[in-house]
């Protein structure tokens, strides 16, 4: 199965930057939505989770039921947050929240991250997200991930670069996180996290080897694991390998923005 989704990578290519490009080709549309609208489904949620790659702060998830009609969001360029500039993002969430029927966020803290893995982690913040919606759902839309919930549920690989709903919970999570890492900026200034949100980038590294980790860093994830003084069992930690193809680790500076 997992030949299915393989990424051709050309010569000369990372693999991050051909999965920018073959993301780039996908067209986000309300397509599952109408299919699903047809087998008799009609409160379809979108969701999606942010931050499963960072090294600090919480994971986000979010979910979000639009109407029947989104065309506007269509128009407005709606689709995977990370291929969004801030501003778009931003301007896209506004417009999300006024149409849609139920919007509703939830995070998991990195305590929890690091009691019970980045994955399961993951899971709890989605679950949390659909049960704080105003709205019963009928039908789940989740972007690669299924969730400990009774409602009828598709699993979509690329779900936010694919479907609007889940693009939609994808910007809400993203604005909502990206907003509180620049609040937790303020208070941790030492770190940078107003420019890389948390993530593994050189900058919040060398922050780390100066600085080393404080409280709300993923104290099982390697690299502050390897700067860390708090012990940590060996087989808590959190190979950052493991996550190189996390749809929403940032691929360019920019979705840092």
């Amino acid at each position: 199965m997992s030949a299915l989704f393989q990424i051709p990578v050309p010569p000369g290519v990372t693999k991050a930057t051909a999965k920018q490009q073959m993301l780039k080709q996908l067209v986000c549309s309300d397509a599952p939505e109408q299919a699903l609208r047809y087998q008799g489904f009609r409160s379809i949620a979108g969701v999606d989770e942010v931050g499963r790659g960072a090294l600090f702060g919480p994971v986000v998830a979010a979910a979000v039921i639009l109407p029947e009609k989104t065309g506007v969001l269509a128009r407005m360029g709606l689709k995977d947050s990370k291929q969004l500039t801030r501003e778009d993002r931003e301007r896209l969430d506004r417009k999300i929240r006024t149409m849609a029927l139920a919007v509703a966020i939830a995070e998991v803290d990195a305590a929890t991250i690091d009691r019970v893995n980045i994955y399961q982690a993951s899971r709890m913040a989605m679950l949390m997200a659909v049960q704080q919606l105003g709205i019963a759902p009928d039908h789940l839309i989740i972007d690669a991930m299924r969730i400990d919930h009774p409602c009828p549920q598709t699993k979509l690989y690329y779900g936010d670069a694919l479907c609007l709903s889940i693009a939609a919970a994808s910007v809400v999570a993203k604005v909502y996180r990206d907003g509180l890492l620049r609040e937790f900026d303020t208070v941790y200034p030492q770190y940078g996290l107003a420019s890389h949100k948390g993530y593994g980038t050189p900058e919040h590294r060398r922050a780390l080897v100066a600085h080393g980790p404080c409280e709300l860093h993923r104290h099982t994830f390697a690299p502050v694991a390897a700067v860390c003084t708090k012990d940590v069992p060996k087989d808590n930690i959190e190979p950052r390998e493991l996550f190189p193809a996390d749809d929403n680790t940032p691929l360019q500076e920019e979705t840092w923005a």
